[in-house]
């Protein structure tokens, strides 16, 4: 069954051929023991969660996941931490009352956590006969969608995959954040307060939320160097893919700064969350899975 699957999957998401040795190899296996999880699982849903830097195809996979649940008659739902972003208009007023980088997305106190919680709460504790909004946010627009563009989730779940660039991640110790990363902190947060702001977010409003996790999986890339690459190869992807209304697509330049507000937990995150997941893919340059670690084995 899997293997026809996977290869129906690859022709629907364009991907090439040597992801399916991949999936086959590496992640089947990883299918397979989830499936064996669930089918004895009560009560559920089990909720895992995929962490990885931007670009290491943490999206594709939890799709691929997805895809092989319902294969097994199993119901799944992937969310993106991504889709929890606060929209312009919020973030703006970060920006004013708290720090100027504020205004970019992504670091941790740029979601809308309490809608997290509660869209993870409601998850993990839906009836057959729930509905549940689920949201989403635009990229290209860089703002939330409109509540008529909102997914509603039908029924109660087998599995909920929380996929995002740092879930799973612990805050670092505020000696860390002393010293200046890149340009950015050193020429618009030279004394720290937008960094000791995001690391104290994590600490506070984050933990609560990773805790909720019975499984970690990491796609580990092998640099940030690496990161920043398949992060312009994604933002070219969106250009192709967009209309003209898609006004925050960035230049090179743009996404280079871009890139910065993201360097610091990316690094910390390739560091510590290896020991730290239950399970570790590692990438190659080429995307490729070399090798899987698991941690915490009973």
């Amino acid at each position: 069954m899997y293997p026809q699957l996977i290869q129906r999957f690859l022709e629907a998401e364009k991907l090439p051929e040597s992801y399916a040795e991949d999936a086959l190899h590496w992640f089947l296996p990883l299918i397979e023991e989830l499936t064996g999880t669930l089918t004895d699982r009560e009560p559920r849903p089990l909720l895992l969660g995929i962490s990885g830097a931007q670009g290491t195809g943490k999206s594709t996979l939890s799709k691929l996941i997805v895809e092989a649940m319902g294969a097994a008659n199993l119901r799944s739902l992937c969310l993106s931490i991504d889709d929890f972003y606060l929209g312009q208009a919020e973030r703006r007023k970060l920006a004013e009352s708290v720090h100027p980088l504020l205004k970019t997305r992504g670091v941790p106190g740029t979601h809308d956590v309490v809608l997290l919680q509660s869209t993870l709460d409601q998850l993990k504790t839906a009836s057959a006969s729930a509905r549940i909004p689920i949201p989403r946010f635009s990229k290209a627009t860089d703002d939330r969608m409109s509540p008529a563009e909102v997914r509603l989730q039908d029924g109660a779940l087998d599995l909920v995959i929380l996929e995002g660039w740092f879930v799973g991640a612990t805050a670092q110790d505020n000696l860390e954040l002393e010293k200046p990363l890149n340009e950015l902190e050193k020429d618009e947060d030279a004394d720290g307060e937008w960094r000791r702001f995001v690391n104290g977010k994590l600490q506070s409003d984050y933990q609560s939320i990773f805790q909720l996790l019975d499984r970690l999986l990491m796609l580990r890339a092998p640099s940030f160097e690496q990161v920043y690459e398949w992060r312009g190869l994604q933002e070219e992807k969106l250009r192709r893919a967009s209309d003209s209304a898609a006004t925050a697509i960035m230049s090179s330049e743009q996404l280079r700064r871009f890139i910065q507000h993201y360097e610091r937990l990316t690094r910390h995150c390739l560091d510590t969350l290896p020991e730290q997941a239950d399970t570790v893919f590692e990438l190659n340059s080429e995307h490729r899975v070399i090798a899987r670690k698991d941690n915490h084995q009973a």
